[in-house]
């Protein structure tokens, strides 16, 4: 799983790096809450990994909040492995 992080680009500027999330993970804390019906569409529609950013369309039209995702991220929801 990899987290949102800020990064420096070579001339300096701060940069945000995309967030991309473990997809077992994610089924896994679905169904820790108990919405098994998504966590099977993610299962099924996703490879291994779940850029936020270019799969946001695809995490909206099953009912998921990119910023609700991050947050649960931040708190701890899916564990603390972090990578840049």
């Amino acid at each position: 799983m990899t987290r949102t992080t800020l990064a420096t680009t070579p001339d300096g500027r701060w940069t945000e790096e995309p967030v991309k999330l473990d997809k077992q993970e994610l089924v896994r804390m679905l169904r820790t809450e108990g919405d098994n019906d998504t966590a099977d569409r993610v299962d099924g529609r996703f490879g291994d990994q779940v850029d936020t950013d270019r799969d946001g369309d695809a995490l909206a039209e099953m009912g998921l909040d990119r910023t609700q995702l991050m947050a649960k991220l931040a708190g701890g929801s899916f564990g603390t492995t972090l990578s840049p």
